[in-house]
């Protein structure tokens, strides 16, 4: 089991001004990390960042932490972390760091790390970074400081990467599509690689001014997408989270389809294709399990996270898995979750097979499935509140009901102070019934 004190299953993350996320601790971990990757014989690190507005600082800061130990740096700017992925592996950097919170609010920031490969940075490496950040801060002589130079054309690059990964005499001339960029690091990227495959596009969430990432639209707010899609009577809404590695699509009736809905319709497209394993994850609704089963496909569940799916497609020989929550990951397309990509392979099925993606995800029936977050409070550990008589006692009475009915989970959210309780039946009643119990448990373990 990792001891890793401060990264998370998506890097390090928190509240902006609340330790470690701080320009001094940014700085430290900007000079650990180069300590540790410079060991590996390249000197280039990549850095982008998504649009909230303590970019700026956190930037600044890895930059100078970075130079202190002798690295050199390649500023991105705003851009989709998978589009940072991709980079480091084109200007064969020896890491991408992101900074970005994701789906978070503009408030909270976090710093990530992909490797030289593309993927996110092995445990063993992050450990050594979290060993260096407990050295004294040092910096290397004048003669050997670190150069910063800005990319200017790295939008374009990677519109031209995501343009490649759909079907190269396809286009998309006649379709109508709206895209939510949720005001993030996709709004001035999605736009142009659906457009100039030949869509006709209303934008949306197109206007970032550093406050508004994720506030009300995106993937983890779809309600203006959905209405949007029915306004301008489209064919498509596409919903992208603030850092554009999650996504979330709309058919032309308004109807949300999320991860497991996309996960469906792609594995089902390829069926007869050498797919290996398909991954879902614990939160992965009963359904979809069943329906790839019935393909002749197998499926099994990581935990969640994109990097417990990554993890698994790679032990079991699979290329495609992903999550309710809108990350999908198509290795043979490329090496990280990416919301774009994503929506090219689903709208690439649309043209393949001519139907609507109503009709490609109409007849996977999910189970009703709730999920329900208890937000912590007084630096409670979630794993605590587990073990208590009281939550135990409740999840074993919801798993006796469940029988053959159901699931019930009950997880730590791995990017915030959240206890994340999900109940998932055929029955909706009993869906409510015991998602009651388990919060009403939950709330009196939590210590006042």
């Amino acid at each position: 089991m990792s001891n890793r004190k401060y990264f998370g299953t998506d890097g390090i993350r928190g509240k902006v001004g609340t330790y470690p996320i701080t320009p001094d601790f940014v700085l430290k971990l900007g000079w650990a990390a180069g300590r540790v990757l410079g060991n590996t014989g390249l000197n280039r690190i990549l850095i982008g960042k998504d649009t909230r507005i303590s970019g700026y600082m956190f930037e600044s800061a890895l930059e100078a932490g970075l130079s202190a130990a002798g690295m050199n740096i390649r500023l991105l700017g705003p851009m989709p972390t998978p589009a940072i992925a991709y980079l480091t592996r084109t200007f064969h950097a020896q890491a991408g760091i992101v900074v970005s919170a994701s789906h978070n609010p503009f408030d909270d920031n976090g710093i990530k790390f992909f490797s030289s490969d593309g993927k996110k940075l092995p445990d063993a490496i992050e450990e050594l970074i979290e060993k260096e950040l407990d050295q004294p801060m040092t910096t290397v002589s004048s003669a050997q400081l670190g150069k910063a130079e800005r990319i200017e054309d790295a939008a374009g690059r990677y519109i031209e990467f995501c343009k490649s990964t759909f079907p190269l005499q396809a286009h998309l001339n006649g379709l109508k599509i709206v895209v939510d960029c949720a005001h993030g690091a996709t709004y001035h990227i999605a736009p142009n690689v659906f457009t100039e495959l030949g869509a006709q596009v209303i934008s949306i969430g197109v206007n970032p001014n550093g406050l508004n990432i994720n506030e009300k639209c995106g993937a983890t707010h779809t309600k203006t997408l959905q209405a949007a899609v029915i306004e301008y009577q489209a064919d498509v809404g596409i919903a992208l989270d603030g850092d554009g590695d999650r996504l979330m699509m709309v058919d032309h009736k308004g109807k949300l389809l999320d991860g497991d809905d996309i996960l469906y319709i792609l594995a089902n497209a390829r069926r007869n294709e050498n797919l290996g394993t398909i991954v879902g994850t614990q939160m992965s609704n009963f359904a979809l399990e069943q329906a790839i089963t019935k393909m002749g496909l197998n499926f099994v569940r990581a935990a969640v996270g994109d990097r417990y799916v990554m993890e698994a497609l790679q032990l079991h020989n699979g290329v495609l898995g992903g999550e309710a929550s809108g990350h999908i990951i198509c290795l043979d397309k490329t090496t990280t979750g990416d919301g774009i990509v994503t929506a090219l392979q689903v709208l690439a099925v649309m043209l393949q097979t001519g139907l609507s993606l109503y009709d490609l995800s109409n007849d996977l029936k999910k189970y009703p499935q709730t999920l329900h977050n208890v937000r912590l409070q007084n630096n409670e550990n979630p794993r605590d509140i587990l073990n208590t008589s009281i939550v135990k006692q409740a999840i074993s009475s919801a798993e006796q009901q469940l029988i053959n009915k159901g699931r019930v989970l009950l997880r730590p959210s791995g990017t915030e102070p959240l206890l994340r309780i999900m109940v998932e039946a055929q029955e909706k009643n009993l869906v409510k019934q015991l998602i009651d119990e388990l919060t009403h448990a939950v709330r009196l373990s939590i210590k006042s």
